[in-house]
């Protein structure tokens, strides 16, 4: 609710006005009841008020200082269409009674999606002498609203809105939902007497199960918890606690990680993330190491900025505030980074919209900074606050919560496809399974994910208790998987994701390898280019993840093998086999790796793992692998 003037009228004890000589009336018995309003105003008996001030006008409908305070009344209750027929009613009388019926008038037009007629006495606001500069801002911020709204209703966007059904709503107020990247579970706020809880679905294809209550370690019969952010495994849980007794501030972000088929007892990320001040509505980012909140701290551009907060070794880093490009001298709340990283959508009444809240998308430039924000458009975004939206890994579809669209009662939760270009970057994932290999068992093991071009870590994690792990990918990267445990071979994977057009998800299924003689390891990292034996600079991630293996087991020995596929001359491909293996055992040594530890061999075609029939199984046999000799 953007609502930037307080009645004037309303903040002053009625001695005041009881000492006024003149008034617009001569019935005594309305002033006398307007008087009492006064007083009930003064008790915050505001219905009350409402109430008596109705009365008096019924003795003089010509007594513009009960039309003027009623109206006021009425617009801050957020009755906008009786407060626009009662500021209408006094212009009628007078029109030049008080200069900031213009300004409240054109607010309240605005909230009926009245654009047009609400530019027109907005900008009959603007040409009165000495208005302070805080008013001026308000009411050109609110024109540009008009001008951008009469376009957009104009130009509307696609939006076709379906309820998520009786699975997930009911008659109470359901809101804030988020997705994991699988979109195979969904949590959302329920808030039932006055107490907001979690509460989750799993399901496939859109299909929900009935919702249950998320966890008693979690939930609480007597603090509200919402406005959460789960990371794209599902396996951590940020989220607002109010009014919590170890709280730093009247509502604080805190943590909760999945343990087996519950959460373990969340705690609060403390300072610096969390002040004195009031911190909100996280939202972490797809490697876990970036969190984006609201907060009113000092140090912003408005009441309510959008804020970041790093993890570092020793903790949460100071948060920064998003900047100018985001964040306005009005109120910005609700972010939701996407898992592209590059994508973040908020909600903001100080950007041209359609009135109070509306959705944004901003893009991350080349130089890293966010740049301006764009409106989603009409009808996603209404007269009325629009907030909450998330969307899923593949950015095609969009949840958010109205209690506009005739569900079940309340706020229901809603999905809609997204129109194209308010899309983020193309996302998908990679899911996997990792057991012991003899044993077939899950294991718990360390997983990590890095972009080969930069060598930026872009997931860091363990497996769940069920050997499992899952992580986003944005399309146009190449990426390098690295599943290592003590004890083990390592392992490892690549994806390309170069020249991704559609939805394209890899499920993995890792049996781990013991330290043992002849098990080998394929080095899917290691890169050449063709016919050549340089070692590309994207290898470099992987190689190092070898050192350290070696490093770790110093008794180990091992043959690094270079394997070529059957197309062309059987002796030029044995050569380029062995210099490839020949150039990584040389960058190992080049690293401290002892050469009494290390021998290679190429061998040509002569091992192939795959069919040499087609491209893919060509790929495949085109390797560089090693294999534990002692």
């Amino acid at each position: 609710m953007r609502t930037f003037l307080t009645a004037i009228l309303i903040c002053l004890p009625s001695i005041l006005y009881s000492q006024q000589r003149v008034y617009t009336t001569n019935n005594k018995e309305a002033l006398k009841t307007y008087f009492k309003a006064r007083q009930s105003l003064d008790y915050l008996l505001y219905d009350q008020a409402i109430t008596q001030l109705t009365y008096a006008l019924s003795l003089d409908p010509n007594f513009l200082e009960a039309q003027n305070q009623l109206a006021d009344l009425l617009r801050l209750g957020k009755k906008y269409k009786p407060a626009v027929e009662h500021y209408l009613k006094l212009l009628a009388v007078n029109a030049e009674f008080n200069r900031s019926v213009y300004l409240n008038l054109g607010e309240s037009e605005v909230n009926i999606a009245d654009y047009t007629t609400a530019q027109t006495h907005l900008q009959k606001y603007l040409q009165y002498p000495n208005i302070t500069e805080a008013n001026k801002r308000y009411a050109e911020l609110l024109i540009s609203d008009c001008t951008f709204s009469i376009q957009a209703i104009q130009h509307p966007v696609p939006f076709k809105p379906t309820n998520l059904g009786p699975e997930i709503n009911t008659k109470n107020d359901e809101y804030m939902p988020v997705i994991t990247a699988d979109e195979s579970t969904l949590i959302f706020t329920r808030k039932i007497n006055n107490n907001e809880d979690f509460y989750k679905s799993t399901g496939s294809k859109g299909k929900w199960a009935n919702a249950v209550y998320l966890s008693k370690q979690i939930n609480t019969p007597n603090y509200n918890e919402g406005a959460q952010s789960i990371t794209q495994d599902g396996q951590y849980l940020f989220f607002t606690g109010c009014d919590r007794p170890e709280g730093l501030g009247k509502c604080d972000i805190y943590v909760s990680k999945k343990q087996g088929n519950d959460w373990d007892i969340p705690y609060d990320l403390a300072f610096p993330l969390n002040t004195g001040n009031w911190e909100s509505q996280p939202s972490i980012s797809s490697d876990g190491r970036t969190l984006y909140f609201v907060s009113n701290r000092k140090g912003g551009y408005g009441g309510y900025d959008i804020w970041k907060s790093t993890l570092t070794d020793k903790g949460w880093a100071e948060p920064v505030n998003l900047g100018p490009n985001i964040n306005t001298p009005f109120d910005e709340q609700s972010p939701f980074i996407h898992p592209d990283d590059n994508t973040l959508y908020f909600s903001s009444n100080g950007w041209p919209g359609l009135g109070n809240m509306d959705v944004f998308i901003s893009r991350r430039g080349n130089d890293g900074a966010w740049q301006k924000p764009d409106n989603l458009g009409y009808p996603i975004n209404t007269n009325a606050d629009d907030s909450g939206l998330t969307l899923n890994a593949n950015g095609n579809l969009a949840y958010f919560s109205s209690d506009n669209l005739q569900g079940y009662g309340g706020f229901d939760i809603y999905s809609f496809e997204m129109p194209a270009p308010l899309r983020p970057q193309l996302v998908t994932y990679v899911k996997g399974f990792v057991t012991d290999a003899k044993s077939k068992q899950p294991i718990v093991v360390n997983v990590e994910i890095v972009d080969l071009q930069t060598s930026k870590t872009v997931y860091l994690n363990t497996t769940d208790g069920e050997g499992q792990f899952l992580s986003t990918l944005t399309s146009g990267k190449d990426y390098g998987l690295n599943i290592s445990k003590k004890g083990y071979l390592f392992y490892s994977e690549n994806f390309s994701l170069h020249g991704l057009q559609n939805k394209k998800q890899f499920q993995i299924t890792v049996p781990l390898q013991a330290i043992e003689t002849g098990n080998k390891v394929i080095l899917k990292n290691i890169f050449f280019d063709t016919n050549k034996y340089d070692i590309k600079d994207e290898s470099k991630t992987e190689l190092a993840k070898l050192i350290a293996f070696l490093n770790d087991n110093p008794s180990v020995k091992i043959e690094v093998s270079g394997h070529t596929d059957n197309v062309g001359v059987d002796a030029i491909n044995q050569t380029l086999s062995q210099n490839r293996a020949k150039a990584v055992y040389q960058y190992l040594i080049g690293q401290h790796i002892s050469p009494n530890r290390l021998v290679y061999k190429g061998y040509g075609k002569a091992q192939p793992i795959a069919p040499n029939t087609n491209e893919e199984g060509r790929k495949l046999n085109r390797r560089t692998e090693f294999k534990i000799i002692i």
